[in-house]
């Protein structure tokens, strides 16, 4: 990433940061999109909100847009427009990503989608039972399959294995906890499957870099 260039990440795609100044620093805007939320505000529900490309190129629009969300989150001042200039700028970078794309491998309009209906169950009953202790075992046998069997198809049709779509599940949820609620950490570790702070902030951690208070910290808003 650079002043010129972006970095767009598809859901489930895996990914990794390594900060190249650790000496000045630097300040990044930072986007978790809702497809759902995108979609709506577009109006075209058929489309898959899918990235082209990793790479954004910061253009004169894209750089406008940023200056613009940036400052009024910086004031915090969320009025009505607010929405708007945040789906233009995910609108301009989304467009842009497509870019050089060949017309060939344009999936804008046709991503994947979880076709065995045993692997949307086993879905289904991750997110019911993330406080549970959960044993993946026990999800596959519910769904109807082996365990083998249910490793391999559910990398076929998310493109995941089950350990990492269930800690997507839990990082998903303890974010919006952390953020939507003040419910007290220990809490939030117990109602997704820790069985302590300490276990809930280790795992939180290594997955965000950060721990769950300071990233409290960080994104309370204030008016």
């Amino acid at each position: 990433m650079s002043k010129q260039f972006g970095t767009a990440v598809n859901a489930w795609q895996p990914h990794d940061f390594i900060p190249g100044d650790t000496v000045n620093g630097s300040y990044f805007l930072t986007l978790y999109i809702n497809p759902a939320w995108f979609l709506e505000l577009g109006r075209n529900a058929r489309s898959a909100f899918r990235f082209g490309r990793n790479s954004i190129e910061v253009t004169s629009q894209i750089g406008r847009l940023v200056q613009m969300v940036t400052s009024l989150l910086m004031e915090h001042d969320y009025n009505s427009m607010f929405d708007g200039y945040l789906y233009e700028l995910v609108r301009e970078c989304f467009d842009q990503s497509w870019q050089w794309v060949d017309g060939d491998t344009d999936m804008r309009n046709d991503w994947v989608t979880v076709s065995d209906f045993r692997i949307r169950k086993s879905m289904q009953l991750m997110k019911e039972r993330l406080g549970d202790e959960l044993v993946l075992d026990t999800i596959a046998r519910d769904s109807g399959l082996s365990r083998p069997h249910f490793y391999k198809l559910f990398r076929q049709n998310i493109g995941l294995t089950p350990n990492i779509y269930l800690n997507t599940l839990r990082m998903e949820t303890s974010i919006n906890r952390l953020t939507q609620t003040a419910d007290p950490i220990t809490s939030i570790g117990l109602d997704i499957g820790f069985s302590s702070q300490a276990s809930f902030t280790r795992f939180f951690t290594s997955n965000s870099g950060i721990a769950p208070t300071e990233y409290r910290r960080a994104t309370t808003l204030r008016p």
